[in-house]
């Protein structure tokens, strides 16, 4: 009996602990999974304080967590659980007993278990002490009567302690190690606790890094969203098989699974606030693959999903699933007043666009949006704030025009494989009815602000009020404007307005004529062999000394001055220019922090054993299947022999793209 495990701790200065400490318990107790990925998360049903006063008199105070019934049925539950302890449980050694000046702080939660099927969710009373930097894990379980009993043998306590001066230690001790029964889920093993867990802890407790966004999944049930994601998950892993798109089948299957999930959970809650009984419906703009539209409308939605251009995934989904191919062009004639929700899903152009779309389709109407590329009414965004990431100032463009329209606007982060994961929520309007005509003012003098780069900025964050953001455009909207200004242009609300293009332009440098790549590759090769001096690198293949000219290295702007005119003016045009066209072209070309080599093969890493099945079989298929560029170019040929070197040392080598072959045959 003793401590699992100590980890020692130094806070320099004396800054972070011990705020730093009860912060890092704050992610265990609500984010558990950032730990122990075997779990989804952490559903905390209910918290309170309790003032510890002499002959342990305890007043209790708890508070529900979420509203409704369900919240205060929570608060009940932990009040009663916290009776029982207080007078059943005597905390053993070498647990810190309760006491002292100040408050306790327990909380009831329940672990929620990932996987097919799911286990039992597991539920803890946790008790925080601050006054002894302890806090205490009572597992529960129930009884054949289904009375709820603290699991003595799965008690744990997290201990702070202070040694001296900038010294201190964080333990995880447990009274009956002996008796320690592990789920692998829920309950790991004692080690993993006292390893694992405990050196997180330990990091995060000095770690002042304060997130610039809200904590995932704030705004929904995480334990009806797990559950959601499970069931759908299983419902559509199917597609990652037979996805047609060029795109990863795996990011993108479960990404639109986990947004779907979010949606489907955000609007089972609004139901009840509201009292609904009929499912939401909704139109998706710039729906891409149409996989959201698809899934939510076989969850019993109705709505479609609209995209400039058709993709092959499609035909796929059959009738029940409403796509369509149309450009959407902000104005009169794309007004959707019989729908619930507008949704954005790395919608682009039409991302700032979607809260005005939402507020002038009708005062019911709401809007999801899950901001990526970064656009403003009229284009590309220009950046305001250096103080700001870039990411983080876009962000707060959205949610700055929602409140311009009139909207309370909500942020969370969604739980999706992607760095662009935060979305903005507008549900609810922060005026009446009777002031729509103002608010549409208001929306079109903040358009034309924005148009004429003379728009008002925002510093400000979610979560101020409606005032706040509008920053005296709702002055400016109540005054006497020009006519032009109060109207919305007819049809259209912003002249010149660029939507996305049918066709998909690539610019990758992959669409450029093989005869421009071939004579760029070919001059940037000899500019570098050509360099003094020279670099030579010894050959000992087949036991020959020879000398194998490795040119020169250079940065992508000398290169770039050795090149004309006309043929940099044709690689601005492509994303990434020169460096991609290089990159591209990795058999002859290393570019490593801006500064272009040529590849010495000989110096490649063989391939590991532990490589997955799949990228060997994808290896072995490409083998010899092109010429090497050393081969036919290089004055001292190339540097490995034939057999060794994965491309063709001539034509008589070459073998056809078993890829190629594959790719004919699904057709």
């Amino acid at each position: 009996m003793g401590p699992v495990g100590t980890a020692a701790v130094r806070d320099p200065g004396g800054a972070a602990l011990p705020r730093g400490f009860w912060a890092a318990v704050r992610v265990w107790l609500e984010k558990p999974q950032v730990a122990n990925r075997r779990l989804c998360g952490a559903a905390v049903e209910a918290e309170g304080t309790v003032a510890l006063g002499e002959g342990g008199e305890a007043p209790l105070s708890f508070a529900a967590v979420g509203g409704g019934q369900e919240g205060r049925a929570g608060a009940a539950e932990l009040g009663r659980l916290w009776r029982e302890v207080r007078g059943q449980l005597c905390l053993p050694p070498p647990l810190r007993p309760w006491g002292g000046p100040g408050e306790l702080r327990a909380l009831l939660r329940t672990l929620l278990p990932r996987g097919r099927p799911p286990a039992p969710p597991a539920r803890e009373l946790v008790v925080q002490d601050v006054y002894n930097g302890t806090v205490t894990f009572l597992p529960l379980e129930e009884n054949s009567e289904g009375k709820c009993l603290i699991k003595k043998c799965n008690i744990y306590q997290i201990q702070l302690k202070h040694i001296k001066d900038e010294e201190w230690s964080v333990s995880v001790v447990a009274p009956f190690p002996e008796d320690w029964f592990s789920d692998g889920i829920a309950y790991p093993k004692l080690a993993w606790l006292g390893n694992e867990l405990l050196s997180k802890l330990a990091k995060w407790s000095v770690e002042q890094k304060p997130s610039e966004f809200k904590s995932t999944l704030s705004l929904i049930s995480v334990a009806k969203y797990s559950k959601v994601y499970q069931d759908l998950k299983e419902k559509y892993k199917e597609m990652v098989k037979v996805w047609p798109e060029v795109t990863d089948p795996e990011k993108f299957v479960y990404e639109d699974v986990a947004i779907a999930t979010y949606l489907l959970t955000l609007w089972e809650e609004e139901r009840k606030e509201k009292g609904l009984t009929k499912k939401q419906s909704f139109v998706d703009l710039g729906c891409g693959n149409g996989l959201l539209v698809h899934i939510l409308n076989n969850e019993g939605h109705s709505g479609r999903g609209i995209d400039v251009r058709r993709r092959k995934i499609w035909d796929m989904y059959g009738p029940e699933t409403h796509l369509e191919e149309s450009t959407i062009v902000p104005g009169d004639s794309h007004l959707f007043p019989d729908t619930d929700w507008l949704i954005g899903n790395h919608s682009d152009e039409l991302t700032p666009w979607i809260p005005v779309i939402a507020a002038r389709s009708s005062y019911s109407c709401c809007y999801f949006v899950l901001p990526c590329c970064f656009f403003d009414f009229h284009g590309k965004y220009s950046r305001r704030q250096s103080k700001k990431t870039q990411y983080r100032e876009y962000l707060d463009f959205i949610a700055q025009v929602g409140f311009v329209c009139g909207f309370h606007v909500e942020e969370d982060c969604l739980r999706i494989p992607s760095t662009k994961r935060v979305s903005l929520i507008g549900k609810n309007r922060i005026y009446p009815p009777t002031e729509s005509a103002l608010i549409d003012k208001q929306i079109t003098q903040f358009i034309n602000n924005r148009r004429t780069c003379t728009g008002i900025t925002c510093d400000r964050r979610v979560g101020f009020n409606h005032k706040d953001h509008c920053d005296g455009v709702c002055e400016e909207a109540g005054s006497e404007l020009p006519a032009d200004e109060t109207e919305t242009a007819g049809t259209t609300w912003m002249p010149g307005f660029q939507p996305r293009e049918k066709v998909e332009q690539i610019r990758n440098c992959a669409s450029l004529p093989r005869e421009f790549v071939d004579e760029v590759v070919l001059n940037v090769a000899n500019l570098l062999l050509n360099a003094t001096p020279q670099k030579s690198c010894s050959n000992m293949q087949g036991g020959n000394m020879n000398s194998w000219n490795q040119g020169e290295s250079l940065s992508l702007k000398e290169v770039a001055e050795h090149l004309n005119k006309e043929t940099l003016k044709r690689l601005k045009s492509e994303y990434g220019g020169l460096q991609t066209l290089l990159k591209n072209n990795h058999q002859v070309f290393e570019v490593l922090n801006g500064r272009v080599h040529i590849r010495d093969w000989r110096k490649e890493k063989p391939s590991s054993k532990t490589k997955p099945e799949a990228k060997r079989r994808l290896s072995a298929e490409a083998f010899k299947t092109r010429l090497c560029w050393f081969f036919i170019h290089h004055p001292d040929g190339c540097s490995l022999p034939s057999e060794s070197c994965p491309y063709a040392h001539g034509t008589e080598e070459l073998r056809q793209s078993q890829i190629i072959k594959k790719k004919k045959h699904i057709q």
